[in-house]
């Protein structure tokens, strides 16, 4: 028995781009005082990062595959295959590296051995839709001699910055940013060069801040008029907006908001309706804000964007967006009012009415939502760093 432990360096979340790192230990579990004829042994070890990819088969329409490319060896069990047995394509997938070759441990005996590899920066960002789901994933494969393959998979997710394929990394030392105190290799060095330069993006765009207005209208005036002080935002920050209705001449009950995501299968993917197939548009609500608003002259709410949620992207089959999602309540009569009176003659018991003819409507603001920090997600959202199998 072999004990085959894999843990990640900085949790289970990186940026596409960064350099993976882990740590594979290969353990013989017997006590020291085994036998020597206890030692066990293994033929090979290899490690592939692969991404793959699930669509409904109600809501999107795929293109059947292609039966011109061979097949490798699908049904046999000493190929080297990181998504035998996953539901869906591999549609993206690094060189698979070898860790080891004919390894013998004693009992009580262990040994360590490191991976790193970059995470393809042309790949999707992980995520699970409705109609699609991109899954990233780290196995690694161990083979005994005259054995199956055993395979560990290690989950991961992947946060993807649109911008950065064309970045190239300065050979200028003067240029690249380093420190005379740490000794660092090149591919080191790319790594936290690319890391700061998505940092400084990401701030750079989240950072402005200029008032914008828009003026809420139905079809008999003006309701009020709201307000928001950037349109870009990241993982875990808040949106805020006001909503002035003191200057609105039609009375407005109730509203509410919602910050929501609209997942859109691109039309030549999307399944027609009349064949049995679901809606190509899906919407999910992370969070929420209601409030009754008569006689209320200004009001404002905050909307936190989950740190496990997705940021917006899109590919090929289907599209993620962010949005605002507004639904007013409105009076249909001209100067409703639903108070009391402040001068009264005599004492006098006051009722409100028990109907109020009202209309409704909704509005949508588009808002763009980047990705975060790979490890202020880790810390947040902390997911398994650490897979163990047993062969």
């Amino acid at each position: 028995m072999i004990e085959v432990v894999a843990e990640l360096s900085r949790g289970p979340v990186f940026l596409a781009g960064e350099a993976l790192e882990c740590v594979v230990t290969v353990t013989n579990p017997l006590p020291p005082t085994a036998t020597s004829a206890s030692s066990e042994a293994l033929a090979w070890a290899s490690a592939q990062i692969h991404c793959q990819f699930h669509a409904s088969e109600s809501r999107v329409a795929l293109p059947p595959p292609d039966s011109s490319q061979p097949d490798v060896q699908p049904d046999s069990q000493t190929v080297f295959l990181p998504h035998r047995g996953e539901r869906g394509q591999c549609i993206l997938s690094t060189p698979p590296k070898i860790l080891f070759c004919d390894l013998r441990l004693d009992p009580g005996e262990s040994k360590s051995y490191s991976y790193s590899e970059v995470l393809p920066i042309e790949g999707p960002p992980s995520f699970r839709g409705q109609s699609v789901k991109y899954v990233y994933k780290l196995t690694i494969g161990c083979q005994r001699v005259n054995s199956p393959i055993t395979l560990l998979r290690v989950p991961l997710r992947v946060l993807v910055l649109t911008g950065l394929k064309d970045v190239r990394f300065p050979q200028d030392e003067a240029v690249a940013p380093s420190s005379p105190f740490l000794e660092e290799d090149e591919g080191g060095k790319k790594d936290s060069w690319l890391a700061e330069l998505a940092g400084e993006r990401l701030m750079a765009a989240t950072s402005c801040r200029s008032l914008h207005l828009y003026n809420i209208s139905d079809g008999r005036g003006k309701v009020g008029t709201f307000g928001i002080f950037k349109s870009v935002y990241r993982l875990g920050e808040d949106v805020v907006g006001t909503l002035n209705l003191g200057e609105g001449t039609v009375a407005c009950l109730q509203f509410s908001v919602s910050l929501q995501t609209e997942e859109r299968v691109q039309p030549e993917y999307q399944r027609r309706r009349g064949t049995g197939g679901a809606p190509s548009v899906s919407h999910v609500t992370h969070a929420r804000h209601q409030e009754s608003c008569l006689h209320t002259t200004r009001t404002s709410f905050s909307l936190p964007i989950p740190l496990s949620s997705t940021p917006g992207f899109c590919t090929a089959i289907v599209s993620l967006k962010w949005r605002l999602h507004f639904e007013f309540v409105t009076s249909r009569e001209p100067g409703l009012v639903l108070l009391p009176p402040v001068e009264q003659p005599e004492p006098a018991t006051w009722t409100g009415p028990e109907q109020v003819p009202v209309d409704t409507f909704s509005w949508d603001l588009p808002i763009k939502v980047l990705p975060t920090s790979p490890t202020l997600a880790s810390y947040a959202a902390p997911g398994p760093s650490t897979s163990t199998i047993t062969i």
